[in-house]
């Protein structure tokens, strides 16, 4: 007769616009910025108040990085593939055991954060802004770290903010710590996750 009957599944259905963490999908906060935005420090202090693993983004990478950072150059798309593969595999590693998370990396492009949330909904992104003069003070006072402060100029020119099609949570991070993790912790609004 000309009719069009559809059948629906009403869990899938429910899922179909829902790309925000859920209980049986919890969330992966990936905290994100150039350096010196305080992503470890605003990452650690998340962590232990919501009691969630905490991954510094550091740390995955490969010395051949982190020697070429030490000299002072910064890092092209090609060299940063590898480190980002290593965090997409921490993701999954928690995704897989259905635990949330909280991890650090400057996901300075647009490409960068598309390769981490690509099949990874849980993802939020949290993007702390601060001014170059803040930046610049608290590289200067930053000690042991790979990352000279001499790169904040190429890492400023690389940044590609997040878009308001990202759903990122913006702090700005020229609070004191404590403050800006208040602030994330608000829009985060774990109780609804």
């Amino acid at each position: 007769r000309g009719e069009i009957i559809w059948f629906v599944d009403a869990d899938a259905a429910s899922n179909l616009h829902n790309d925000r963490p859920t209980a049986s999908r919890p969330p992966i906060v990936l905290v994100m910025g150039v350096s010196g935005s305080g992503k470890t420090t605003i990452g650690k202090m998340l962590a232990e108040r919501l009691d969630w693993p905490f991954k510094e983004g550091d740390d995955f990478h490969p010395q051949a990085n982190i020697d070429k950072m030490h000299a002072g150059a910064p890092l092209n798309d090609e060299d940063r593939q590898p480190w980002l593969a290593a965090i997409a595999g921490w993701i999954d590693q928690q995704v897989a055991k259905n635990q949330p998370g909280i991890i650090t990396c400057s996901a300075l492009k647009r490409s960068y954060r598309d390769f981490l949330r690509d099949g990874r909904p849980q993802i939020m992104l949290v993007y702390l802004r601060a001014s170059p003069e803040v930046l610049a003070q608290r590289l200067s006072h930053r000690r042991g770290h790979f990352m000279p402060a001499s790169l904040l100029d190429s890492q400023l020119d690389t940044l590609e903010a997040p878009t308001p099609d990202e759903n990122p949570l913006v702090v700005d991070d020229d609070a004191p710590p404590k403050t800006v993790v208040e602030d994330v912790i608000k829009l985060l609004n774990p109780e609804n996750l």
